[in-house]
């Protein structure tokens, strides 16, 4: 049952079965569900960071499981490190501001956010790279992701000191 359940949590319900791109399915998952859970039904971003941070916790021991007896250590169906690194940007977008932002807008933002999440998770750059290459375990499959969440915002946040002075 435990087995089953882990299954279906790292790939995201079967998603990450999908044998073409299951990253970027992932990615585009997370963000569909997320702005529906912030601009459709207006969920509170407490509900969803403590949301987040339960999938964040439960996805160690999950992925332990999953990879238990698999060669690969990073098998591309495991989708649920693509929830977490895309869920950054996004949140961080939602929080920054903490002002009511139209759906134009924040359409607008979590397309960058999402291009960007998968710019970065696919050429991994240091420190996305060092976790890939280096850690073949839960902690290498999900600190990847992370990283490449926090440079999708490190990117977003130096494009907006640059066009301050710029403009």
């Amino acid at each position: 049952m435990i087995k089953t359940f882990n299954s279906l949590f790292v790939t995201m319900l079967g998603l990450g079965k999908i044998k073409f791109i299951p990253g970027t399915f992932g990615s585009l998952a997370t963000t569909i569900i997320l702005y529906i859970l912030f601009h459709i039904f207006n969920v509170s971003s407490h509900f969803i960071l403590i949301g987040l941070v339960i999938i964040f916790i439960y996805s160690f021991p999950a992925v332990t499981s999953y990879i238990k007896d698999n060669e690969n250590k990073d098998p591309g169906e495991i989708i649920i490190d693509e929830l977490i690194g895309q869920s950054i940007p996004i949140f961080a977008y939602e929080i920054s501001h903490g002002t009511e932002k139209s759906p134009d807008e924040a359409f607008i933002f979590y397309s960058i956010c999402f291009v960007l999440f998968r710019f970065f998770d696919i050429i991994k750059p240091f420190p996305v790279s060092f976790f890939d290459k280096n850690f073949k375990n839960s902690f290498g499959v999900i600190m990847d992701d992370v990283c490449a969440g926090l440079y999708v915002i490190l990117s977003l946040i130096c494009f907006m000191v640059l066009s301050s002075y710029l403009i």
